[in-house]
């Protein structure tokens, strides 16, 4: 992959560049935000530092991501719950807190790069079959769109991912561990609360409360009335 490295710290930076190109990445490595910004279409993967001298690294994700769907997981020291929680609602994929072992970076971004493939059709799958409707909210899961009364609605990758799962299967209710295997590939992820915040984005922007159901103490289900 092309990886776009936004990052100040220069031994942190060098350590990357040298694991990443070890794995047979190109890495284009860059200090400012600004920067990022103008080389974000000629990359596959970014990291992102928060702490930049330009501008908050969390500024740059959220004007990243109304231009740019690009796979992105923020590097940083910052360790609250806070912190964690706006990186993941800016639309970040992942969350890797400093100091960390580049073996466990690169493994998230493997799979993180695996979950963002585009969706496609099973063998001898109808087109209608990727196009599932709960009241007015139509999901085409082939295009990865969204449309609410015939209005697009754009969505993060991972909140379309947990939707698309639900979206699937209608009737079947998802546990927490199940969605959370399948859309992060952990189902004891430790900040779990990822979930609780995308399945909040999802209803805030379809304005739709139900079009995700929770059954307590048993999981989610799609609500096909939206």
């Amino acid at each position: 992959m092309r990886v776009l490295l936004v990052e100040d710290d220069d031994r942190l930076a060098d350590a990357l560049t040298t694991a990443l190109t070890g794995r047979g990445h190109r890495v284009e490595r860059v200090v400012r935000a600004g920067d990022g910004l103008r080389l974000k279409d000629g990359c596959d993967f970014v990291l992102l530092d928060l702490g930049l001298p330009d501008m908050d690294g969390l500024d740059m994700l959220r004007r990243l991501r109304r231009v740019s769907a690009v796979p992105v997981i923020v590097i940083t020291a910052r360790t609250e719950e806070r912190a964690v929680l706006r990186g993941l609602r800016a639309g970040a994929d992942d969350y890797l807190v400093k100091p960390f072992k580049i073996m466990e970076l690169l493994a998230r971004m493997d799979a993180v790069a695996r979950r963002s493939a585009p969706v496609r059709g099973a063998g001898g799958r109808s087109p209608a079959a990727d196009l599932v409707e709960a009241g007015d909210v139509r999901i085409d899961l082939r295009a990865r769109e969204v449309v609410v009364d015939g209005r697009p609605v754009a969505l993060t990758r991972r909140e379309f991912d947990v939707l698309a799962l639900l979206a699937r299967e209608p009737g079947v209710v998802r546990s927490r561990e199940e969605i959370l295997d399948a859309v992060w590939g952990d189902a004891f992820l430790a900040a779990s609360r990822s979930l609780d915040v995308h399945i909040a984005g999802i209803r805030a922007k379809t304005g739709r409360p139900g079009l995700i159901r929770t059954l307590r103490g048993t999981g989610y289900r799609l609500g096909v009335d939206g």
